[in-house]
């Protein structure tokens, strides 16, 4: 029972921020909250650790203004206890020229007391970095055009 309910409390979360209510997803999660994603933070550097509402606000608002849609697409939720997994598709427009970043992200999360405490992010960098600065990365680092061994 307390994992389904949580199962709903993470996709409620994904719904709110998705939709635009920051306040709203932030109330979801405990005063302490802790974040973490891999990303390398030189070059998305509004991502990588944070704790707390206010430094998950100011995060979450830099994507905001980076991107100017976002829509999200939940392949897979696993809930056990107090813990839940979920598969994402993200599709995230670029305010720079209208372009598309989509990328699968995996996200675990815990729950305290029904609000999520703590968040964290595992996704492809090496794609997610490519697509961003939109560049070929293989290329730019090996020297040989792409499909070339």
């Amino acid at each position: 029972m307390t994992a389904e309910l949580n199962r709903q409390r993470v996709l409620t979360m994904l719904e709110n921020y998705y939709a635009g209510d920051l306040e709203g997803t932030l109330e979801r999660c405990t005063d302490d909250v802790e974040f973490f994603s891999n990303a390398p933070i030189d070059i998305l550097p509004h991502l990588g650790g944070h704790h707390g509402k206010a430094e998950l606000r100011a995060m979450w608002q830099t994507v905001g203004q980076r991107y100017s849609e976002m829509r999200h697409e939940v392949a897979i939720m696993v809930a056990e206890g107090d813990r839940v997994a979920a598969l994402i598709r993200l599709f995230l427009r670029k305010r720079s020229n209208a372009r598309v970043v989509q990328f699968d992200l995996a996200v675990f999360y815990t729950l305290r007391d029904g609000r999520i405490c703590q968040i964290r992010e595992v996704m492809d960098t090496f794609d997610l970095v490519g697509q961003v600065l939109e560049r070929d990365l293989s290329t730019l680092l090996t020297g040989k055009p792409e499909g070339e061994s």
